[in-house]
């Protein structure tokens, strides 16, 4: 058997805590997986990792070993990576976490035009409104709406600040009225995305003026996109970033309200693993995914987006 996937079988498996997760992230079946690391057990003479019908630990030499092999894993794979860069043709395969709303506005349109320049290069687009680790899900890149990682391995690029808006069809201000004040938002049906800082809490700004209204939700979503299906739908006000309502606004099927009153920017991030030399897939993609913001978004949605 191949020693290198050996050890990329061991590695995976001490890192991820699962010899299944370590055997879908390789592409293998668990029962190749197990043949791999048994292989390598046998050859070394040596039991690396310990595990019961519970859990899975690293034995003294398996820690020893890891260590080592990570070392020489990851070298290898900026070696691939230094020569892929040079050709200007990563290969593989790319896999990027996002909300719902930014893959179906951003992501996928692109998709077609960046796969004509990196052809050799496939795309795995998981959406998830809450953030995914990067080791356990194998993710390469993610788009993030936080400043600041709580992990210092992870690297972070801005992407841009934007607004944020309140907003409602046409059929609800009809029937509801629309409000004049921050304070009106009390009596309104309120659609609130409920993974957001604080979501029941809304602070407006006019001027050096600054209000906090404390709203109840007639809907609370962990989905950008039930949320603006609801309010479509006359239920009542929305709060989401600009470039998710920008279409329905343009058509007619929101109104912004309060637009004299501003929300708080929402900051929006690319993040991935720190690495001694960043992988040719994650540069390119990243570069490309800030280019095709910059050129394809309506004017007003981006403050100070990247260059």
């Amino acid at each position: 058997m191949d020693r290198l996937l050996q050890l990329e079988v061991f590695s995976k498996t001490a890192e991820l805590g699962s010899l299944s997760k370590a055997a879908e992230i390789l592409r293998m079946s668990n029962a190749a997986a197990s043949r791999h690391l048994s292989a390598l057990e046998e050859r070394l003479a040596v039991r690396l990792i310990e595990r019961n019908t519970r859990r899975q630990w690293l034995t003294e030499a398996g820690q020893e070993l890891l260590q080592r092999c990570s070392t020489l894993l990851n070298e290898l794979a900026e070696a691939e990576d230094a020569v892929s860069d040079r050709a200007l043709s990563p290969k593989g395969m790319l896999r990027v976490t996002s909300s719902l709303s930014f893959a179906m506005i951003y992501l996928a349109p692109m998709l077609p035009a960046f796969r004509a320049l990196y052809p050799d290069l496939s795309v795995q687009i998981i959406s998830a409104n809450r953030y995914l680790d990067f080791i356990e899900a194998g993710i390469d890149v993610a788009i993030r709406t936080r400043e600041h990682e709580p992990d210092s391995n992870i690297i972070v690029r801005r992407i841009g600040q934007m607004h944020r808006v309140l907003a409602a069809a046409p059929s609800y201000l009809e029937k509801h009225g629309r409000p004049e004040h921050p304070a009106d938002l009390a009596r309104h049906n309120m659609l609130i995305y409920n993974l957001a800082n604080d979501p029941y809490s809304l602070r407006l700004s006019q001027g050096s003026t600054t209000q906090t209204i404390r709203i109840a939700p007639t809907l609370d979503s962990n989905d950008g996109q039930i949320i603006c299906g609801a309010a479509r739908a006359g239920l009542g006000i929305l709060i989401q970033p600009l470039y998710i309502v920008q279409g329905d606004i343009a058509a007619g099927r929101l109104v912004p309200v309060l637009s004299d009153w501003q929300l708080p920017l929402l900051t929006m991030n690319i993040a991935y693993q720190n690495r001694v030399r960043l992988p040719a897939k994650i540069r390119v993609f990243s570069d490309f995914l800030v280019s095709y913001i910059r050129e394809h978004s309506e004017p007003g949605i981006w403050i100070d987006a990247a260059k």
